[in-house]
């Protein structure tokens, strides 16, 4: 739904595209004043944010010419945001909204302005990304150090620096100095040698997007003229996710925004925080509120899950934090039987038929498709698909690991790359039989890439025939799928450079360094290629790229945000969980997410082939205290 671009009296404005929001949702949409906004799961944070970019940009409370800033912790929450803010208002208003990642954020401020850093801090403009493990920094540590100089320390003091924290404490830990540490202590030193190196140890930079983080931040201290800029665009700054930000994310934000008159609206839950081990804050809602003097806000409301499941996250909550509010269940149960069980199993392969079998009768009685069902596991998503995916495609049922990678980028992350959508929106409205909303959307993004306004009546009408001519002429050349890996990259090359590739360059910061966007390309014609194997139609070739009649498989971390009817989590086990001593918190924390995906029902399975239950008897015992049971299945 949308509204006409005209403005609306703020005590006039009512929510756009829902019948009504909680009370305290609506007092955080009209607010003008920063807030801390405790939403658990279900809570509906994307649908608050989109209402209040609604409310600002329609009110005209965020005032033409400035922007709302939206910063999230993932990449498909930030395009799911700008999709709902499109959904609800006027394009005008809505091209006003900026989505991004903290990661994009920093990486477009590198590429603008990292040349204005000081000599010891700049990047080469052609840097490349990096994804640095323990394992580099050990080998850094301890074969690629030499001794320090004598007032810093010894060689010894070298080798006692914890591999383990070099990265969170030393490297990206604090910021930045803009001459250097003056009297640094030996793990300074060794963090100094780290950024030399990166930054000038060969023709071009190699950093990672933590270090990219703290050179922004730097950046900005140091420029005021670009700090200034980023100050009088935004208006206004959303941050979703916020439980899982990082200390160098937070301090950027610091830099540009604590002072000013910019209002910040912090949406999260406390009990869902998962990226420690990622280096996310103890408690960055504390911080916030102290820095910014934003006002807490909880939200109580679950529009997602059943009763019975609500009350089952609330034992699960309370385990995370003693002051959990009971949150309020909107939503009705739809199914008979157990809402959560516990599935024994005396083998992986039982384990596998049963639940091909399950999920296939339920489908058939709830006339639900693939995609109302998702199968977690803790970490290693491969290593289940082996025995999992012969058993569903015996049922007709595609099984799809969204962790698997394609060429060198991860599917899940391949679907929701900007160049990737693109091409499927282009491809399905050249060959689709019913292709209208893929007309408009095409239109509004291609529109947006050239720089034609929307209200250019001229402008927007050659662009229509131009995409139109495109469309025809991609039909004629390729009336089937094409067959083998070369001709789908000979076909996305064609669609790449009809778009204009310096356009997608300029538009989007993520593939401007590093060849990240030949990757993408790369895998988006190895993907393209592998689902029109086997002689299929156009429909069903994109069909199977977006996986939308495939049942996903993937990870706890990568199911933040996503819900689904069933959540069958395969394998409750010690072997699955076998850090689950080492942070009890995070791992009880990730449990919580995994459970608060589903809408209608949980199955958690079983199986002594793949480990005891002993280390995660605390995670048996919640389960059992909120009233589940255990059935040896098979």
């Amino acid at each position: 739904m949308s509204v006409l671009s005209r403005r609306v009296r703020p005590d006039q404005w009512q929510p756009v595209g829902v019948a009504a929001l909680e009370a305290n949702a609506l007092d955080v949409v009209r607010s003008s004043d920063s807030r801390s906004v405790i939403a658990g799961p279900g809570a509906g944070k994307t649908e608050l944010l989109a209402q209040r970019a609604a409310y600002l940009l329609q009110t005209g409370t965020a005032p033409r010419p400035r922007r709302i800033l939206a910063i999230s912790f993932k990449r498909d929450a930030a395009v799911n945001l700008a999709a709902r803010v499109a959904q609800r208002c006027h394009r005008d208003h809505a091209g006003r909204l900026d989505s991004m990642t903290f990661d994009a954020f920093a990486k477009g401020l590198i590429d603008r302005f990292g040349q204005a850093l000081p000599s010891r801090w700049r990047p080469t403009p052609d840097y490349e990304i990096i994804f640095p493990g323990e394992r580099d920094f050990r080998d850094f540590l301890q074969k690629q150090l030499d001794s320090p100089p004598v007032s810093v320390g010894t060689y010894a003091d070298l080798q006692a620096i914890a591999v383990k924290s070099f990265e969170r404490r030393h490297l990206v830990g604090t910021r930045l100095p803009s001459g250097g540490w003056d009297s640094p202590t030996p793990a300074q030193w060794a963090a100094d040698q780290y950024w030399q190196s990166s930054l000038h140890g060969a023709s071009k930079s190699h950093l990672s997007f933590p270090m990219i983080g703290r050179l922004a931040e730097l950046l900005l201290r140091v420029n005021p003229m670009a700090r200034e800029a980023l100050r009088l665009t935004y208006s206004h700054l959303f941050m979703d996710e916020f439980q899982d930000t990082t200390q160098i994310q937070y301090d950027l934000v610091q830099a540009i925004f604590m002072g000013t008159g910019t209002v910040i609206t912090a949406v999260g839950d406390n009990k869902q925080q998962i990226m420690r081990w990622a280096m996310a804050m103890d408690a960055p809602f504390a911080a916030f509120e102290a820095d910014f003097g934003a006002t807490r806000t909880p939200l109580y409301n679950n529009y997602r899950s059943s009763p019975d499941l609500v009350r089952i996250q609330h034992v699960l909550a309370q385990a995370l934090d003693t002051k959990s509010a009971k949150p309020v269940a909107m939503a009705a149960g739809s199914i008979t039987g157990e809402s959560c069980a516990i599935w024994d199993f005396s083998s992986a392969q039982a384990e596998a038929t049963h639940l091909a079998a399950f999920v296939a009768a339920e489908m058939k009685s709830h006339d639900l498709s693939p995609r109302d069902f998702v199968l977690l596991v803790r970490q290693k998503a491969g290593d289940y698909v082996a025995v999992l995916e012969p058993a569903f495609a015996a049922w007709g049922i595609p099984l799809r690991n969204e962790a698997g990678m394609v060429g060198q980028v991860m599917l899940q992350e391949l679907l929701a790359e900007e160049v990737s959508e693109l091409l499927v929106a282009i491809l399905r409205l050249s060959v689709g039989q019913a292709s209208g909303r893929y007309w408009t959307l095409c239109q509004d993004w291609l529109g947006i890439l050239r720089g034609i306004a929307p209200d250019d009546e001229a402008a927007q009408a050659r662009l229509a025939n131009d995409l139109d001519s495109f469309a025809l002429e991609l039909l004629a050349a390729h009336t089937n799928p094409p067959v083998g890996k070369p001709s789908a990259r000979s076909l996305i090359d064609g669609i790449i450079n009809w778009i204009g590739r310096d356009r997608i360059i300029a538009a989007y910061p993520a593939y401007r360094q590093g060849g990240w966007l030949d990757k993408v390309i790369d895998a988006a014609a190895e993907h393209l290629h592998i689902s029109a194997g086997n002689g299929v139609d156009w429909e069903t070739a994109l069909d199977a790229y977006e996986g939308l009649h495939a049942i996903p498989l993937m990870t706890i971390h990568k199911s933040k945000g996503l819900e689904y009817h069933s959540v069958i989590f395969v394998g409750l086990d010690d072997g699955a969980w076998w850090s689950f001593d080492k942070d009890q918190i995070e791992a009880t924390a990730g449990f919580f997410v995994a459970f608060t995906r589903a809408k209608q029902r949980v199955l958690f399975t079983y199986t002594a082939h793949r480990g005891n239950r002993n280390k995660i008897a605390t995670l048996y015992n919640l389960l059992r205290s909120a009233g589940i049971q255990t059935h040896q299945i098979a």
